[in-house]
């Protein structure tokens, strides 16, 4: 099956080219894999939450966006301002004064909080929705009836094995992170990706 091979390697590859970068989802699995919380239930909330948009657009409801253009309009502003907020937080962590630690103990995050972080950093990001639905879908539909779905197929394996191996491959940076000083600059980097990334959603059109 060529044709379905090609389309699904394709998929892969146009997949991870779009997950793979510096972003606020993928500061934050980091940031969970290195301390060990909830490294599961955030990959799988992540991979699945591509997984749905991606089968979304290869089914055609990306023309819902394209006709609706005020949807990302108000995903804009909401994912500005969650953005704005989880920044502010990640900043209070790198000056906070007892800093963190790769222990389980200090400021934690409970699975509740983890799970509705990493829900709003994905669903909130009107990025999101253009990368997934709207141009993964577009390209998908050019392989044809049956191969769009090997594309779609190959897509969401790629942000499987991206997640998982962001997740659960952060552990090896653990020594890294022994000292309070390596979190308060990975905080203090999360913070400048988050504000920045809350200020770009807002200038751009």
């Amino acid at each position: 099956m060529p044709i379905a091979l090609n389309a699904a390697l394709a998929g892969l590859g146009l997949g991870l080219s779009l997950i793979v970068a510096i972003g606020a989802q993928n500061a934050f699995v980091l940031r969970q894999g290195i301390r060990r919380e909830h490294v599961m239930p955030v990959v799988l909330v992540c991979a699945l939450s591509d997984a749905v948009l991606i089968i979304a657009g290869v089914s055609g409801i990306g023309f819902v966006v394209e006709r609706f253009p005020v949807i990302l309009v108000v995903l804009r502003w909401a994912g500005a301002a969650f953005l704005f907020a989880y920044g502010l937080l990640a900043a209070r962590r790198a000056f906070a004064p007892g800093g963190l630690t790769t222990d389980r103990g200090g400021s934690a995050l409970s699975l509740r909080s983890a799970v509705l972080t990493v829900l709003g950093l994905t669903w909130l990001n009107p990025h999101v929705y253009l990368d997934t639905v709207l141009l993964l879908g577009s390209i998908a539909n050019t392989h044809g009836e049956v191969g769009r779905w090997w594309f779609a197929l190959g897509a969401v394996l790629g942000s499987f094995v991206w997640f998982t191996a962001l997740g659960y491959g952060a552990r090896l940076l653990r020594g890294l992170f022994a000292k309070p000083v390596a979190w308060r600059v990975l905080d203090a980097s999360i913070a400048v990706v988050m504000i920045l990334l809350a200020v770009l959603l807002l200038v751009r059109e």
